[in-house]
């Protein structure tokens, strides 16, 4: 590393950020998905980080701490009071009355520094101090954001598909601008002309012009082994929300056992005519009334390696109705949405069998069609269990022909443009967006493509972040105008246009406003795809900023996902950048996730994933120092709820020479619903601000026994920053983890002065064990520093839901049932997550809740209210002898299922009503259960939380009849008040 004296200056991020207004803004940009940035839709990638906290993050990890917060925010695109605007969006949705426009300005990513704001940056930070690195960039984000701000970027990723996807967002849209449009539209026109002449035919329209078939719907069969009828699977025949649906109609023939033995299908109107589901959590129900026996998974999975069948059950089709003017004249003509039952006009299978087998040789030859083998891995076992083995059998042959014939027909256009001569940069990038838009068809049209029946529309194979196999499927009709690949190009082109318009505002050729201004002249971008490890391309020291966005653990299996796309991009982009696309599959060994797949068959697959991670995390880490100016800041955003992620992602920080020198939490996440729903989720991400440590830093050994209470004090010192900001929840518990993890690389390396306490020791001892190492009962690491802190929320909250004075305090497992709810604000969250908060007060998971007042469910735990708890006779003394929850929950029950009155008896009985532990324990209580509707005039709970809401709901109406001079009501009630005035 260069000989550079380390400078002390202190960024703007290292000391302020406005993480109530950015978490809002940043909620407020994926909210909407008709308002998404074009970043989002352009081409699939896994966990983008929203663009205002990527603009964020990179502004204030270069400016000084002294830098004006006013004109930082203003930079941002926040104009005006988020926070407040949502509040008055949530009132409004309780209420019923509309408000007009309450933010007042666009969503901040739309915007672009004017011309004070660029003055302000360059007064701030002159040119030569904005090199910004991103050594894991993904979907590009975070180096989007520094070319717009004018900030010279290298942006770098290991996957290919990444790398490339980079470029179609960074790199072309700023440098080739209006022209780049343009010339996709014209090789788009070329290429959809060309295969809608090739594919005539493929989907017949027997009932066009007025009626359009828009989408088959199709269920995975299989043969029943008790009456040999074909059966179809689907675990409901929903088709939309007004209740249509799909009534089955078996064909029993001459009984079980004999031949020709299938469904008909029926359209039904209402919800109670549909058939049943026929198949769930894995295995099937035969619908034949003469059978009706279960198939076992193994058997569906056993046929499945043979090959599962399919069956049409469903049309989607749109009919043209006739409208009237006011003056009885006939006017536009209106589509209707409808559905029908398949019949024997819509079955060409011989057709498209002999079309398809005519072309496969030659596909063979010209490498038109995957024919890569699906790997095995963490996420490519589902479609393997139910018999995909090589990538093409994602689609069915009527898809396969398409796509097939789609790349064929690229392949030629490509060719006719380079017999004219060389391509242009611009030509090449136009191919490259055509071959994205053909990658949207493909990650629509297959058989994994399901149909959505609130919104009556298909939904992509990513709907989630695996290949979650489908039991019914949805293939569209890809050669309807409009529809298909009109769809697929038109939305792409889009993606572009509003990709320029960012980058360049203004540049619009014909656009007089332009005349005359100066050229454009975009900064320096340089995309890279290598080990994050290995950046050779980048030279010691001469980094100002890291900013980076890193894989999250076993979260997502970034290149297990993306060989879906890789297989194909491979045949049509691979042709204009073949250096992106020299592998069979992509590169999983040099992946920074915790795949345990790698490590199968060993004991202790999970730990050795986690600490493969860890390690490549760390060379990742490693090489950001070796470029990092001494005096650099490394931002890092991480969000995660899984402890030994984070205690996996700091040990890499450490190891690499970085200490963390702040933290922020910023709410990234746009939640779907005002309600609280079934299962937990985490939607904060934490920005750690990290720091090359100084030399001959790090050297003296600390005791922990020492840094502990440091690390809790810092934790205290920030947990009412945090709450005032809008964080709650499980989130709360995560932002505590920065100021504890700042505080604790802070003091490394540390070592305890005693042997670790039982029974963590017993549990650490295990994991050595795996790895046949020995184990250290003085060892310290980082997820030492996340015990404390949720020791230190824990108190905080307890603190703050238990007001009145005198109190005693709550029991262990009242104590967590309550931290549960206040944490999780969801009956279902993680076996894991709730082991760590029993640790932090001193319940015994295993021995004092699950069966008591919980239940695991796989690797959840799920609450149970009074009814369950007692219906299960697991509620124990109501005196509150073995616990106050006890108490308080045969209270709920006696006022749920008899009178309040008989609540009241019953606590006297008991001797309770009186007990400062009961008090307290009810006053917690009524605080973190969902409200019930007779007191905020809405449904706030959905699923299974509506039966935490009748406990709240009794449990209420018990302490204004008989609590009101000892308990006060609810502050939660207040604040649904408060957002409903």
């Amino acid at each position: 590393m260069k000989n550079v004296e380390r400078m002390t200056d202190v960024r703007l991020i290292e000391r302020w950020l406005p993480i109530a207004a950015l978490g809002e803004e940043s909620s407020r940009e994926r909210r909407s998905l008709q308002e998404l940035p074009p970043v989002y839709y352009l081409h699939v990638w896994w966990a983008r980080r929203p663009l205002v906290a990527s603009r964020a993050a990179l502004l204030a990890s270069l400016l000084p701490a002294h830098a004006d917060h006013d004109q930082f925010v203003h930079a941002l695109g926040i104009h005006g009071d988020p926070v407040s605007a949502r509040r008055k969006v949530l009132s409004a949705k309780r209420t019923g009355v509309r408000v007009e426009n309450p933010y007042s300005y666009a969503r901040a990513y739309t915007y672009g520094l004017d011309d004070a704001d660029q003055e302000w940056l360059n007064k701030n930070l002159p040119p030569p101090s904005r090199l910004v690195l991103d050594p894991t960039a993904g979907g590009g984000s975070i180096p989007f954001e520094a070319a717009r701000l004018g900030i010279s970027v290298v942006a770098n990723d290991l996957n290919p598909v990444a790398a490339l996807i980079l470029r179609a967002t960074v790199e072309w849209p700023i440098a080739l601008g209006e022209k780049l449009k343009i010339e996709y539209a014209r090789v788009a026109s070329e290429f959809r002309k060309e295969l809608a002449n090739r594919l005539t035919g493929i989907y017949s329209q027997p009932d066009a012009p007025d009626k359009v078939d828009l989408t088959y719907l199709w269920a995975h069969t299989v043969q029943c082994p008790h009456c040999s009828g074909k059966v179809p699977l689907s675990p409901n025949w929903r088709l939309s929300p007004d209740g249509a649906g799909v009534l089955l109609r078996p064909k029993v023939v001459d009984g079980p056992g004999s031949e020709g033995r299938y469904c008909q299908f029926e359209i039904v109107a209402s919800a109670a005519e549909q058939s049943q589901g026929t198949v769930a959590n894995g295995d099937g129900m035969c619908p034949f009334p003469d059978c009706q026996r279960v198939i076992e998974g193994d058997e569906i999975k056993r046929q499945a390696q043979e090959k599962l069948g399919s069956q049409l059950f469903a049309v989607v089709f749109k009919r043209r109705t006739a409208t009237l003017t006011k003056a009885g004249k006939r006017g536009r003509d209106k589509w209707i949405r409808d559905y029908r039952a398949p019949n024997e006009n819509d079955d060409n299978q011989a057709l498209i069998d002999d079309l398809l087998s005519a072309k496969l040789v030659d596909w063979a030859i010209s490498d038109c069609i995957p024919n890569e083998d699906i790997p095995i891995g963490a996420k490519t076992t589902e479609p393997r269990r139910y018999g995909m083995r090589k990538w093409s059998d994602f689609f069915t042959p009527r898809q396969l022909l398409c796509h097939g014939t789609s790349v064929e027909v690229y392949h030629e256009i490509l060719s006719r443009n380079l017999s004219n001569g060389e391509l242009s940069d611009c030509t090449k990038a136009a191919f490259i967006y055509l071959a994205l838009a053909l990658d949207t068809m493909f990650n629509y049209s297959n058989r994994s493509g399901r149909w959505d029946v609130l919104k009556q529309t298909f939904r992509s194979i990513f709907d989630r972040h695996d290949f979650a196999f489908c039991w019914s499927y949805c293939e569209m009709v890809p050669t309807v105008e409009g529809m298909g690949y009109d769809w697929c190009i038109s939305k792409t082109a889009k993606a572009l246009d509003e990709l320029i318009q960012l980058t360049r505002p203004g540049d619009n050729e014909g656009d007089l406003l332009s005349l005359g201004k100066k050229s454009f002249s975009p900064p320096s971008i340089s995309i890279s795809c290598r080990p994050g490890s290995s950046l050779e391309n980048i030279s010691d020291a001469s980094v100002d900023a890291i900013v980076m966005d890193p894989p999250y653990g076993a979260n997502v299996m970034y290149s297990e996902l993306s060989d879906f796309f890789y297989v194909w991009l491979k045949r049509t982009a691979g042709l204009i950048v073949p250096e992106l696309f020299t592998q069979r599959l992509t590169d999983k060994q040099s992946e920074a996730v915790a795949n345990k797949a790698h490590f199968a068959g060993q004991k202790g697959a999970d730990a050795l994933a986690n600490r493969d991670y860890q390690e490549k995390m760390a060379a990742i880490f490693g090489e950001s120092r070796r470029v990092l100016k001494p005096n650099g800041v490394m931002t890092v955003m991480f969000t995660h709820k899984d402890t030994s992620a984070w205690d996996a992602l700091t040990k890499g920080l450490i190891e690499a020479g970085f200490i963390i020198t702040a933290s922020w939490p910023v709410n990234t996440e746009a939640e779907g619903s005002l309600h609280i729903k079934d299962k937990a989720a985490a939607n904060s991400t934490i920005f750690l601000v990290c720091r090359p440590r100084a030399e001959g830093e790090g050297h003296e050994t600390t005791y922990w026994e020492d840094v502990e209470p440091m690390v809790a004090k810092a934790v205290r010192t920030r947990v009412d920053e945090f709450q005032k900001a809008g964080i709650s929840g499980v989130d709360l518990y995560l932002a505590s983890f920065g100021p504890a993890l700042e505080e604790f690389s802070r003091h490394w390396p540390l070592k305890r002065g005693t042997p670790r306490p039982e029974p963590l020791a017993k549990k650490r001892r295990k994991q050595a064990e795996l790895f046949a190492e020995e184990f250290d009962p003085y060892a310290v690491t980082p997820e030492d520093a996340l015990d404390a802190a949720r020791r230190e929320v824990k108190t905080w909250r307890l603190n703050q839901l238990t007001q009145t004075k005198g109190r005693g305090d709550l029991d262990a497992v009242t104590s967590w049932f309550v931290l549960a709810w206040d944490a999780f604000k969801a009956p279902l969250f993680s076996y894991d997550e709730g082991l760590r908060l029993a640790r932090a007060v001193g319940a015994d998971l295993d021995g004092q809740l699950i069966g008591k007042i919980c239940e695991k469910k796989g690797s959840d735990i799920k609450l149970w209210d009074s009814a369950t708890r007692a219906a299960k006779n697991a509620l124990g003394p109501p005196d509150g002898s073995r616990a106050m929850i006890d108490a308080i929950h045969h209270a709920a029950h006696h006022g749920r299922t008899r009178t309040l009155e008989a609540a009241i008896d019953l606590l006297k009985d008991a001797g309770v009503e009186n007990d400062p532990q009961f008090l307290a324990g009810l006053e917690a209580v009524l605080e973190v259960l969902p409200p019930s509707r007779n007191f905020v005039g809405f449904d706030v709970a959905v699923g299974d939380a509506k039966l935490a809401a009748d406990d709240f709901d009794a449990l209420e109406k018990l302490r204004r009849l008989a609590f009101s001079d000892r308990i006060g009501e609810p502050q939660q009630l207040s604040l649904f008040a408060e957002d409903a005035a």
